[in-house]
């Protein structure tokens, strides 16, 4: 990949052909003195960085400014991350996306960022990502207001609770499935459509509302911005994603009002957020209630359906393991015809290895590849020093692919969940207080969806196309277009 800079300077005249000289004008003088003194504060600044006294880690921060950036989005992430750790070590530093940062790529360092020491590492994100989910979210903030939202949030998500949506989960998979018959699917978009369906029920409960279906279209607009250059210009994703938003919003504060009051809520996280009271606070404000259910279904949507058609991937290319599963789902289905009656909880806590299956493609797709934090004070950090603002990266995906930890990490291979890991060497849900509050329902779904897929149909990869996409995280490119075709009983 070819760069070329260009600098809005004014040209030169052209020299005499007997004496080449250089005409300095009063336009081109300011012009080139306010670029050498930009580029004076940032080098200044980039020496700043590190303190008398004080050692950052190891590491390049590249170009004032531009930093690594371009090293980043011109090669692999993987191989960009995997070469600076052979160079520096598990902890490194760089600077990507306009922002110092330091990469940390050891179980125990993950911990330290994420649990033991979270409170000094606060979660970041870009603000047009804030803007479009809603300041009010869980994900953005931390201290009392965080604890008690995650609090009513798990409140939704406990197995005590997602149990009775099985047999929901279960309608909207056999819904879905009729429609993949003999034909070619993109897997990735048909998996977006049956988990959204899922975080519909999970935000709202089991009550489906008449603006169910407006919520869906307004969602599937602010999807669409939400991964798109923020430029709020009129025509742009993002000015249409953002006008979305304001509409979505205005939709959720009538059906807030409408279950304010009622004791029977609805159902789902947004019945716990509506009747979520304490001595300090009496409730929480529709904007926050909204917020929160808006961020829910954003984390519930993109990443369910990215492992879904990695486990469809992976099955399909490991045709012994394919029958293996589908040896355990006929043995639970036969169960179930003997019995008359419907997949239960009971069934789902009885897929040992289709369970393994899921455990391994979350480490094999890894589709949280990092998550950013930022530190909220000078940090002394395993003999290093992080000043306060950088961004600190515990890069998940480089665990899971540390052969220490999982030899042979290239191969899709169940088994390796057959014993106990290692502490913080499978963290694909993140950990600590900022760890994915919905993970069981997504294996839950998982669950029920394999159930009824293996049992009931084969499906082949269409083209021979190897390799992988971001959008923003990984998947088969194209979307792995399957064929699907039911098994003849």
């Amino acid at each position: 990949m070819q760069v070329q800079l260009f600098f809005p300077f004014p040209s030169p005249s052209p020299p005499l052909p007997q004496t080449p000289t250089l005409i300095i004008t009063p336009t081109l003088f300011s012009s080139l003195f306010f670029f050498f003194l930009v580029v004076l504060v940032l080098l200044s600044s980039h020496q700043r960085r590190q303190p008398k006294g004080k050692i950052l880690p190891p590491g390049s921060m590249g170009w004032p400014y531009i930093g690594e950036t371009l090293k980043f989005y011109t090669q692999n992430p993987d191989s960009f991350f995997a070469n600076r750790r052979r160079r520096y070590g598990d902890t490194f530093k760089t600077h990507i996306l306009g922002c110092p940062c330091v990469m940390i790529s050891s179980p125990e360092a993950a911990r330290i960022v994420l649990v033991t020491k979270a409170y000094l590492f606060k979660p970041t994100y870009p603000p047009s990502k804030e803007k479009m989910i809603g300041p009010e979210a869980l994900f953005f903030h931390q201290g009392a207001y965080h604890a008690r939202l995650k609090k009513l949030v798990l409140a939704a998500f406990l197995p005590s609770v997602i149990r009775g949506s099985v047999s929901e989960i279960e309608q909207i998979v056999l819904k879905f499935l009729p429609t993949w018959e003999n034909t070619t699917i993109n897997t990735l978009q048909e998996m977006k459509r049956v988990s959204f369906d899922v975080a519909m029920i999970s935000a709202f409960g089991h009550k489906r509302d008449s603006e169910m279906k407006g919520i869906k279209q307004l969602y599937q607009c602010l999807e669409k911005g939400y991964n798109s250059m923020p430029l709020d210009l009129p025509g742009t994703p993002f000015h249409k994603a953002m006008k979305a938003r304001k509409q979505l919003n205005e939709t959720l504060r009538r059906l807030i009002q409408a279950r304010r009051g009622n004791e029977k809520a609805g159902g789902g996280l947004m019945g716990n957020l509506l009747g979520a009271k304490n001595h300090k606070v009496d409730q929480l404000s529709d904007s926050q209630i909204a917020d929160n259910v808006i961020g829910v279904i954003f984390a519930a949507h993109d990443t369910t359906a990215s492992v879904l058609t990695w486990v469809l991937k992976y099955l399909h290319d490991n045709g012994d393991l394919l029958e293996a599963v589908t040896r355990e789902q006929d043995g639970i289905q036969r169960k179930i015809i003997e019995e008359n009656r419907r997949l239960t909880w009971d069934d789902t806590r009885h897929m040992p290895l289709t369970t393994r299956v899921i455990q391994e493609t979350l480490r094999r797709a890894s589709i949280l590849s990092f998550t950013f934090r930022e530190a909220v004070e000078d940090v002394e950090f395993e003999g290093y020093y992080i000043p306060k603002g950088w961004k600190v990266l515990p890069l998940f995906r480089t665990i899971h692919y540390c052969a220490d930890f999982f030899p042979q990490p290239e191969k899709f291979d169940p088994s390796r969940f057959e014993v106990p890991l290692r502490p913080n060497t499978f963290i694909p849900f993140g950990n600590g207080v900022h760890s994915c509050p919905g993970s069981e329902l997504a294996k839950l779904e998982m669950l029920v969806l394999l159930h009824h897929l293996t049992t009931s149909y084969r499906w082949q990869v269409v083209g021979d196309e190897d390799g992988i996409q971001y959008g923003p995280f990984p998947v088969p490119k194209r979307g792995l277009p399957v064929k699907v075709t039911p098994l003849q009983k």
